[in-house]
């Protein structure tokens, strides 16, 4: 596996991930990040979004609670993050929903994103098919999406990563599946909006994004493994964030990836 993964050296770059994410998600993306080893900086507003993606190393924009102001405060940030090279994901929470959400899309892919992190109807949806998804769920597994996933890839330039009972994550050209996880972890709402973050936190200060979308699929992958004798979908989000915190490099190892 030609790909080299590790949580040390994420812990040593410590980087800062500016989140413009929806209300449910705040609070479970901050500490997952924090768990992780990066720092997270909840900065919406388009008064100082972009001031402060000139700060960071890394943006998320999350159109999990859309609003006119918010739209504003991504647009500008990822535009800085476009600028200045760093890794920006774009989470299209929901996009197949409606037409505002939509549109907010089509608007953000012009900034070029590096990574782009959703289920496979918001995948799909991001490719034209209609119907793929109920509100934030996706109808479709990620198994079932791999050629168009690889196809918007290498239409939009970027990385995508396809998160399910299998993760895949694809530029195009090579594709990256990752086995493993828990069944329960779906009951945790907004646990995929903060694997969005994480993935552009793996992705600062690599050349090859679609390594840093992988490792973040990897990273949570192995923490929910280790926390799988809780008792139920609340236990595990807590015990999901004390694995996160103590995963070293050896841990990584021990989670399937094909190619």
């Amino acid at each position: 596996m030609p790909y080299e993964f590790s949580v040390t050296t994420l812990r040593g770059r410590n980087p800062l991930v500016q989140c413009i994410t929806n209300y449910v998600s705040m609070d479970l993306a901050a500490n997952l990040l924090n768990a992780a080893g990066a720092s997270p900086a909840m900065v919406h507003d388009a008064h100082e979004a972009a001031e402060f993606a000139g700060l960071a190393d890394a943006v998320v924009a999350n159109i999990g609670t859309p609003s006119p102001a918010w739209a504003d405060g991504m647009l500008a940030a990822t535009a800085v993050a476009h600028r200045r090279g760093i890794p920006w994901v774009l989470d299209p929470v929901a996009v197949g929903a409606t037409g505002y959400r939509r549109d907010l899309a089509a608007r953000l892919l012009e900034n070029r994103p590096t990574v782009i992190r959703g289920n496979a109807g918001e995948i799909l949806a991001l490719a034209g098919v209609a119907g793929a998804s109920r509100g934030v769920d996706s109808a479709a597994g990620s198994e079932e999406v791999g050629d168009r996933a690889a196809k918007l890839a290498e239409q939009l330039g970027c990385v995508i990563a396809v998160s399910g009972a299998t993760d895949l994550v694809t530029d195009g050209s090579r594709n990256l599946l990752i086995d493993g996880g828990d069944p329960r972890a779906p009951m945790i709402t907004a646990l995929g909006c903060a694997l969005s973050a994480l993935t552009a936190a793996c992705c600062v200060g690599r050349p090859d994004p679609l390594a840093g979308a992988a490792q973040a699929m990897i990273m949570m992958t192995a923490a929910v493994q280790r926390a799988g004798d809780a008792a139920g979908p609340g236990s595990l989000r807590w015990r999901l964030l004390d694995e996160l915190s103590t995963l070293d490099d050896a841990a990584l190892a021990t989670v399937p990836v094909r190619s």
